[in-house]
């Protein structure tokens, strides 16, 4: 009985470990498994402790030596399987952010070119440094009033924000693990599991949940800057910002092996996407197309839409095609005017707000899209379309 124990504690430690990780396939099953051993895991292995010190208690006066060194090796292994279940691995490498700061948007040391994930929540603005995102995953934070999950996903390329209350209950989340190359989140409250790109809950009390999407764009510091000037700018927690990314963090990135079979598809796994869902169906717009295109003009499903790219060349925004049911057609604008439209001659801002024209103070209606890496936007929504130049 002490010989199982010790298996068994040990078991709740190696089997979430082996499973619950960056580089290796994950079923769904498998997953839900993995993560049931790991949520039972400290009682059950507490049980074991109790059972090997019950062992050596009825034997130990008995026992020869070689026998009681057997027990001692087996509650040690017992023991440190039940401390090792209560140690979250992930936050061991990525440190949680547990209180947030911010500063003004002049005193931010953030390079004009590095990217942000920006969210304006009424009339309170804030960033979050990618670069600082990257390492934390997570910063639990409130804008506006709105409780939201700023997230980040290196290994996917995605930035995804969500509200923090579920059915009227405020959840905390922690990071909690990998998913076939996406992270996993954990609430404090109920420690159901939350798959990052979809928002659902997988996994415990709330699975089938799902998390509602706060629109966030994933700017330059500097475009943000420019809209936002007196915004507020996620500081680096001083105790890891020597961990933090590197510049050149996205090139390290494409290199790591994928676990996601993309061959199929004729699309490299790294291909970096912008994922566009309307009305329950998606669309992929490939970075590279958008970039050289400047603007496109598109359809999902029955919604016509507008891909622009900010002056800044690197920014990107999803905007409905039409304004009060009336479909517009737009082109390329020039120096500081981001666009025009054809029908009224109308010029339009990155904001998606008409300047100059007839139409000067209305505003087209924005449409929630984020990057995600090829792998990960297949894997979550295999029924999407791709767009081709």
């Amino acid at each position: 009985m002490a010989s199982v124990s010790a298996i068994l504690s040990a078991a709740c430690v190696a089997i979430p470990m082996f499973v619950i990780r960056p580089f290796r396939p994950q079923g769904a099953r498998e997953l839900e498994i993995a993560l049931a051993v790991r949520h039972a895991g400290p009682w059950l292995a507490g049980v074991c402790v109790a059972v090997v010190l019950l062992a050596i208690f009825l034997l130990w006066k008995n026992a020869r030596i070689g026998t009681r060194i057997g027990l001692i090796c087996l509650f040690l292994l017992t023991f440190a399987g039940a401390v090792f279940t209560q140690v979250n691995i992930f936050e061991k490498m990525f440190h949680p952010y547990d209180s947030p700061s911010f500063e003004g948007a002049d005193e931010a040391k953030v390079d004009p070119d590095d990217k942000v994930l920006a969210v304006t929540v009424g009339q309170q603005a804030r960033a979050y440094p990618i670069r600082t995102m990257g390492y934390h995953h997570i910063v639990n934070d409130t804008v506006g009033g709105v409780p939201i999950a700023v997230t980040y996903c290196t290994l996917c390329h995605t930035g995804l924000v969500w509200s923090r209350v579920v059915e009227g209950r405020l959840l905390q989340f922690r990071l909690a693990g990998i998913n076939n190359g996406n992270a996993l989140l954990r609430d404090e409250q109920t420690s159901s599991i939350w798959q990052q790109s979809t928002g659902e809950a997988i996994f415990g009390p709330l699975k089938g949940q799902q998390l509602k999407l706060v629109r966030s764009d994933e700017l330059t510091f500097a475009l943000w800057k420019s809209e936002q000037p007196n915004g507020q700018v996620l500081k680096p927690d001083p105790l890891y910002a020597a961990e933090y990314d590197p510049k050149d963090w996205e090139k390290h990135v494409e290199k790591t092996p994928t676990v996601v079979n993309t061959t199929r598809s004729g699309i490299a796994p790294h291909q970096l996407m912008l994922g566009v869902t309307v009305a329950g169906q998606s669309k992929a717009y490939p970075i590279e197309s958008i970039l050289a295109a400047k603007l496109i003009q598109d359809r999902v499903g029955d919604q016509p839409l507008i891909v622009v790219l900010g002056r800044d060349g690197a920014s990107i925004r999803v905007f409905e095609g039409t304004l009060e049911n009336r479909h517009l057609t737009f082109a390329q604008g020039t120096g500081d005017k981001t666009l025009t439209d054809i029908d009224t001659g109308s010029v339009w801002n990155f904001q998606g707000c008409a300047v100059e024209g007839t139409l000067t103070g209305r505003c087209l209606a924005e449409i929630d899209a984020h990057k995600d890496y090829w792998f990960d936007w297949m894997n979550h929504h295999p029924e999407s379309a791709v767009f081709k130049n």
